[in-house]
């Protein structure tokens, strides 16, 4: 039977004030940590979480194009670094050591006698390229200062790159976004010069035809539609390749010439209500979809000229599945088996002989493989697993159902904690961001510590609006759909209620970024159903969110969210804010936020502490002043782990 919630407001700031001071040690918080009403945290937390906070997943950067060697990106002392991996199972040896961490990097592409790799600083995403001598460790910027870079892209004969940058509004006073795409030689980065304006902040994945006369790209306008376009890199001139949608949006990505240079490899869901792998005729722009057979999204491709194969990755049930194609035929050809997982970031090997991808499971943190095409056989690179765990021990997450108030089919990812943990069990309903994410059978990373050592189930919901489901699915939540994700999340309230396993008392909502404001939503809708909520850089008014976001981004969000600046829809996105109804959370908040966000402003957190304070509602802050959106610094991010633990200890009661 479900146990009632217990807290009240002052008891529960009493409870929490007792506890603290009847605890020994405590955490010293880093430097840039501001705490608000967190209490001590004792150190006897961090010293039982400590092996679940030791993975050190690697990411699949590049394969090295001389010598059969891969860059990864794994961390290194506080943040993510890259490292070269000489060989499968070497010590993967760190090329980087920055404060803040490397987000990605490529080698030139022919010698590799040196890369370009990006950063940021304090989580701002304000990505800069720079150019690393791997002999040396010297490194040189290549994209202008106080500009945001894209990924840059490399032409076939590996002395020019494109890239983008995008104005940020603390160095403009323009509030309409424009993308500026660059031609540079990384070698002498002062004679780059400007191909073009383009108006929007969505332009991306650009790609060079096998003569690299012709740039193939995107232009992103939401989740549910974005174009291609081609650009003759001599002249400038650009077209859409993609025909007009009429109302009806298609999705476009992952442009890649064919080795001919006379089609376009894509993924796309024009005519589909899954999206697929096609293949556009460049001259006459006819589209045909290839292995049109499976009721699944294609999330990814690669294209590999020696190996005639086009490798994909199916989303099957938030699993991925690697596939292959032969260029040629259009056939598909063998595929390794691996076990259910994600799968991200593949690279063919020059030569076409190998691909190398990222791939993580519920017990895997992440790390790199690679498929040798001929002798059909799978290598493991790198081993992030924490030396004090059992990860094979981990739980694996099954598929759980119900139905929402109108009858829809919603879904999840159920963490069963093990059989040694007698009695109900208390939930943590953990919301994805995006809002086109979906939870995934990946890694849960530190999260493995609630379900294991406190006993906690554990709940992934992928509510209406989630990725992998199908367009439709994708819809359901844009402008006045909003709140129907929050309904979902009370149906699963009400599964959770029938579970005999489980107790419905002790429910906890946590999310980040959209998943922040289906916590704080929870929180306002749900406040005599829910223990309580964490919000992590969450949206607490749809209209301050969408004045205050990066102008890049902005456009792009107010075709999910709705346009703030038409009356009517500000009246309704003011209506659903939780800030609005801040009045009715009654349960324990804490609230997490990183100063540097451009995504989620500081300021989100901010209003909704600050109304909770006036309103006489405890809640926990904590907001760090080198991150962004959400913690990437290793004892940042250990911090607030620990912090969250002892919050759902003294809520939850486990």
């Amino acid at each position: 039977m479900a146990q009632p919630i217990r807290f009240l407001a002052t008891a529960f700031a009493t409870a929490f004030a007792l506890a603290a001071h009847a605890q020994g040690d405590f955490l010293v918080p880093p430097a840039n940590l501001v705490l608000d009403g967190v209490p001590p945290i004792p150190a006897e937390v961090a010293a039982k979480t400590a092996p679940y906070t030791a993975f050190k997943p690697g990411t699949l950067l590049d394969w090295h194009p001389k010598r059969r060697e891969i860059l990864v990106r794994m961390r290194h002392g506080n943040a993510d670094q890259l490292h070269r991996v000489a060989e499968p199972g070497a010590t993967p040896e760190p090329l980087t050591d920055h404060a803040d961490a490397v987000s990605a990097g490529r080698y030139e592409p022919h010698a590799g006698n040196w890369l370009l790799f990006t950063r940021g600083t304090g989580g701002d995403e304000v990505y800069r390229i720079h150019r690393l001598d791997a002999e040396n460790g010297q490194s040189t910027p290549v994209s202008p200062e106080g500009r945001r870079a894209g990924a840059p892209a490399w032409n076939r004969k590996g002395d020019r790159i494109v890239f983008t940058t995008v104005a940020l509004d603390r160095f403009s006073d323009s509030r309409e976004a424009r993308t500026t795409l660059h031609l540079a030689d990384p070698l002498a980065p002062e004679k780059a010069r400007v191909l073009a304006d383009l108006p929007g902040g969505g332009w991306s994945d650009f790609h060079f035809s096998p003569d690299d006369r012709r740039l193939a790209f995107i232009e992103y306008v939401s989740a549910e539609e974005s174009h291609v376009w081609l650009m003759d890199v001599a002249t400038a001139k650009r077209r859409r390749l993609t025909p007009s949608t009429k109302g009806a949006p298609v999705y476009y990505d992952k442009p890649q010439f064919a080795p001919d240079g006379k089609s376009l490899f894509v993924i796309s869901d024009r005519g589909s209500e899954f999206r697929h792998v096609a293949v556009i005729d460049i001259a006459s722009g006819r589209e045909r979809a290839l292995a049109s057979n499976l009721k699944f999204d294609v999330e990814n491709i690669a294209v590999s000229a020696p190996a005639r194969r086009l490798a994909f990755v199916t989303n099957e049930a938030g699993a991925h599945e690697l596939r292959l194609i032969d260029t040629v035929t259009r056939k598909e050809t063998p595929r390794p088996a691996l076990v259910p997982g994600v799968i991200s970031g593949m690279r063919w090997r020059s030569d076409g002989s190998e691909l190398a991808f990222t791939h993580a499971t519920s017990r895997s943190p992440g790390d790199v493989f690679s498929y040798d095409l001929q002798e059909h056989r799978v290598t493991r690179w790198t081993n992030g697993n924490s030396p004090g765990l059992n990860a094979a021990a981990f739980p694996e997450p099954r598929v759980i159902r119900w139905k929402s108030f109108d009858g829809r089919e919603i879904t999840g990812l159920y963490y069963h904690p093990p059989s040694r943990f007698e009695g109900v069990r208390p939930v943590v309903v953990s919301v994805h961001g995006g809002p086109a994410a979906q939870a995934r059978a990946g890694f849960i990373g530190r999260n493995n510590y609630l379900v294991n050592e406190l006993g906690i189930a554990l709940i992934y919901p992928n509510v209406r609006g989630s990725s992998g489901f199908g367009k439709t699915f994708l819809g359901l939540d844009n402008g006045r759909l909003r709140e129907d994700s929050v309904k979902d999340l009370g149906a699963l309230l009400d599964w959770i209620a029938t579970q005999p396993g489980l107790d419905a008392g002790r429910v906890l909502v946590t999310g980040g970024s959209y998943g922040g404001y289906m916590a704080l939503a929870a929180s306002v809708r749900y406040a005599d159903r829910i223990a309580g909520a964490v919000s992590v850089v969450g949206i607490s008014n749809f209209v301050t969110f969408l004045e205050r976001t990066e102008t890049y981004r902005r456009d792009l969000r107010r075709v999910e969210y709705g346009d703030e600046r038409d009356p009517a829809m500000r009246e309704f996105l003011e209506s659903i804010s939780p800030l609005a109804h801040a009045a009715k959370i009654a349960r324990p908040l804490f609230v997490v936020q990183g100063k540097n966000d451009p995504r989620v402003p500081w300021t989100e957190s901010e209003q909704i502490v600050a109304t909770l304070k006036r309103n006489g509602t405890p809640a926990w802050y904590l907001l760090a002043n080198d991150e962004g959106h959400g913690f990437r610094k290793k004892a940042n991010a250990d911090f607030q782990f620990n912090a969250t633990v002892e919050f759902i200890r003294r809520t939850l009661n486990p």
